[in-house]
């Protein structure tokens, strides 16, 4: 892994937020609770939670457009791959009809994004329903659980963890793990990049995503002062 660390509160106005870097990957992350639900879930008694990733024009190392008229297709894939992870937390939507908005942005890119997205995310997601907590909105919080995610990849014969962009680039597997606090697995996304990967590489994949999300969950405990 690289040096990790995530910053709470960086955000004041949200209700949640986390800054965290992921080396030279930096994303900030905020959730805010907004009254009300989207119409088809209205009347229920139920709340929702969602996301939206973006990046910033300079994040990368030559300009990338805004995305102002059309959200494309990764950042698509991206945003809702945050929303299935950070919506595992908890178990059913029982608080009310209030929504919970997550926004990732990526504010420097260097490989990883999505996984320091959801990281972050969860951080924020903890922060927002203690918020609703403490002033009363909700009788307890929802959350049951954190979820963290990390890239790995082979590269040159190599498993390695929380690939760079450099790294990224040229792996010739890629993959993306997302689990829960719990040890369980929320989605794992693999591609052989260059051809085809087999049952042990896999293993040693999962393995090494393993290790490192038990790093990164260790780093959310303590960046939520949770004993």
């Amino acid at each position: 892994m690289r040096a990790v660390t995530m910053q709470r509160g960086a955000a004041p106005y949200a209700e949640g937020s986390c800054l965290i870097a992921f080396g030279n990957t930096r994303v900030l992350c905020t959730a805010s609770v907004e009254d009300g639900v989207p119409g088809w879930k209205k009347g229920r008694g139920e709340g929702w939670l969602t996301a939206e990733y973006s990046m910033l024009p300079r994040a990368t190392h030559t300009r990338t457009p805004r995305e102002r008229q059309q959200v494309g297709g990764r950042t698509q894939e991206i945003q809702r791959l945050i929303g299935r992870s950070v919506r595992a937390m908890i178990d059913d939507f029982k608080w009310g009809e209030f929504t919970l908005k997550v926004d990732c942005d990526v504010l420097q890119a260097d490989g990883g994004t999505r996984t320091a997205a959801i990281t972050g995310a969860c951080v924020a997601v903890v922060d927002a329903f203690d918020w609703m907590v403490k002033t009363n909105r909700i009788k307890a919080s929802p959350v049951k659980r954190r979820v963290a995610a990390v890239s790995v990849g082979v590269i040159d014969g190599e498993v390695r963890a929380d690939l760079e962009y450099v790294e990224d680039v040229k792996a010739e597997v890629d993959m993306n793990v997302v689990m829960s606090s719990t040890g369980g697995f929320v989605e794992v996304q693999g591609t052989g990049e260059h051809g085809t990967f087999d049952r042990v590489q896999l293993d040693r994949l999962i393995a090494a995503a393993v290790r490192a999300i038990g790093e990164l969950d260790a780093a959310q405990r303590n960046a939520l002062a949770i004993v």
